[in-house]
């Protein structure tokens, strides 16, 4: 059995009604509301994270949710049943923290991805607090089974795919601890945190773009200098010279 059949949904839906899934998700879904806005295409498709509306504000017409056992779609991130070329946006919140094979992960999203698709990724950070609770917490519980993978090996792997970094931050910088009195002002804590030890967030945020080499976009030349009024043509220099020679043998 894979990571991802071996994943509760019951235990993740549990954990994200915690208070400090909660914490999560409303730092996310902002992350997520102001990435997919300004994405335009056909087709774009969540997979993962069901619980969270992270389409909400996108303005891609067809839009599909998928996870192992859930969704509109059932079937690992590793093997989408979609053709090449063919998702303008795919969207993978925690999905490589719960893959078994999640450089493959990648590469299907690669593959099913049109040429300047956008992919957005999300996952917990091992060197931050996070990452420290993982260590002490039981590796069977979910968040903490998670593979905690680096932003610097997910942004390696991107771009090995040729793939651009058009962003990447961090969020959840507060104290990954459920009690009450670590829940409030985290809006203040996200701020501090953001400044005083930016890298250190328990959650990255990666949005990349597919490029695919040797293809050339071919755009209107909006800068193309407009005719001049009535035709005129512009002086040359042989033209000038002409002009002088006229004028001093008169």
């Amino acid at each position: 059995m894979s990571i991802e059949q071996g994943m509760s949904t019951i235990s993740a839906a549990h954990w994200l009604a915690s208070p400090l899934g909660l914490y999560l998700q409303e730092q996310e879904q902002a992350l997520f509301d102001n990435a997919v806005h300004d994405i335009f295409g056909f087709n774009a498709l969540q997979f993962g994270m069901l619980e969270m509306p992270l389409l909400r504000n996108c303005r891609i017409p067809y839009q599909y949710r998928a996870d192992v056992s859930a969704g509109q779609l059932q079937c690992e991130s590793h093997r989408l049943p979609f053709s090449a070329d063919t998702l303008d946006m795919l969207l993978l919140p925690h999905t490589l923290d719960f893959s078994e094979h999640p450089h493959q992960t990648l590469r299907e999203a690669a593959r099913v991805l049109v040429p300047e698709g956008h992919l957005i990724i999300t996952g917990f950070n091992p060197v931050s607090a996070w990452g420290l609770r993982r260590l002490a917490n039981d590796k069977g519980t979910y968040p903490w089974d998670a593979n905690f993978l680096s932003l610097m090996r997910v942004k390696d792997w991107l771009t090995l795919l040729d793939f651009e970094i058009v962003d990447s931050r961090m969020t959840c910088h507060r104290l990954p601890f459920q009690h009450k009195r670590f829940c409030g002002r985290s809006n203040l804590v996200e701020r501090l945190g953001g400044r005083l030890w930016p890298m250190m967030g328990g959650v990255y945020f990666v949005l990349a773009k597919k490029r695919v080499l040797g293809m050339r976009l071919i755009k209107p030349a909006w800068s193309k200098a407009k005719l001049k009024a009535n035709l005129i043509p512009t002086p040359t220099q042989r033209t000038d010279v002409q002009n002088k020679h006229e004028q001093s043998s008169r």
